[in-house]
């Protein structure tokens, strides 16, 4: 698993960087079976995982950050290699905003990764001067409620 990053080698060859924050319900803690589908993209270069930590928000609000190899996972996965995903580029500001968007008594996984298959192409756009200045993600809920308006306007 590539999770190393060389900020001063690596970053003119970087593709752009992402990261998702994942609720877990208090009564359904993670467990693991989303791993497997991680380490595939990893493993077949789609992506290269900077960081991944895990956070609970606390009944009070205040939150407590978990290791990997005490969030409580099912099956034979070999989180070691998770737990690895390290570059400290997550910082505890990161966590307070990530911890903001969780409810009360709940957890969530941090996962910062850089799109490698995208690499190629952020590498030949900053050789000609070009700079990414804006990106954005559309929840899938938005494009399922279009598309459901859309097919009731048919």
């Amino acid at each position: 698993m590539r999770c190393p990053v060389n900020a001063a080698a690596d970053i003119d060859e970087m593709g752009p960087i992402d990261y998702l924050v994942i609720e877990f319900p208090a009564d359904r803690q993670p467990d693991g079976s989303a791993l497997p589908m991680l380490r595939d993209l990893v493993d077949r270069d789609i992506i290269r995982v900077l960081d991944l930590a895990f956070v609970r928000k606390e009944a009070d609000g205040s939150l407590t950050g978990m290791d990997i190899s005490d969030v409580g996972l099912a099956g034979e996965l070999d989180v070691t290699l998770f737990a690895e995903a390290a570059t400290g580029l997550l910082d505890e500001g990161d966590m307070r905003e990530a911890g903001g968007a969780l409810q009360p008594g709940h957890s969530a996984a941090v996962l910062l990764y850089e799109n490698t298959w995208a690499a190629p192409l952020a590498v030949a756009l900053r050789r000609s001067g070009a700079e990414l200045v804006a990106s954005g993600r559309i929840p899938v809920q938005a494009i399922i409620s279009t598309l459901d308006s859309l097919d009731a306007e048919n």
